[in-house]
Parts: structure tokens; C-alpha cells; sequence
């Protein structure tokens, strides 16, 4: 399955509270995924929570754009990425 980057922008700043409420937020974005077979993996996300970076895998950018929708999170550049870590050469 391809694995993309996306870019995200909240204006407002990232408001995803540390407890049982955040939890069942997420949990219920990475379920209403499976209708679009995408799997978010993880995401970064800036020091001032305005944006993120999320990896996620799924079959096309197309189908990242109508999970994102879905969910209702907004979404700016979409970048089919690859691994590379520093010890892939050992």
C-alpha cells in the first residue's frame, strides 16, 4: 500500500485534549478511515499546533482527500513518501 504525507493547517491551532475524549476522537477517525481503506499511521505536529504532518497509507491520494472529508480535517499537500532511516546501511 502506498504511504503519503499530508499537510494539514488549523488556523485555530490542533485541539486534541490528553485524555479519554482525545482518545475516542482519534479512534473514531482511524474507523471511519476503513471506508476509504486508508490507515493513518502517526502525525507530527508543530510547536504552535497549527500544523501537522500525518502518514498515513492508503490506495491513492484520492482516496486520502474523500477520509479526510469524511472526518472533516482539512487537507493541503498530499506527498507519496518512503522510509529511509539511518540504519538501513549497517
Amino acid at each position: 500500500m502506498p504511504r503519503y504525507m499530508i499537510e494539514r493547517e488549523f488556523s485555530q491551532g490542533l485541539q486534541v485534549s490528553m485524555d479519554e475524549i482525545g482518545a475516542k476522537a482519534c479512534l473514531a477517525i482511524v474507523q471511519s478511515n476503513l471506508a476509504e481503506q486508508v490507515t493513518w499511521l502517526h502525525s507530527y505536529v508543530s510547536a504552535d499546533k497549527r500544523k501537522t504532518f500525518c502518514v498515513y497509507e492508503g490506495p491513492s491520494p484520492e482516496a486520502i482527500r474523500r477520509a479526510a472529508s469524511r472526518c472533516k480535517l482539512p487537507v493541503g499537500q498530499i506527498t507519496e513518501v518512503s522510509t529511509l532511516d539511518p540504519y538501513f546501511y549497517k
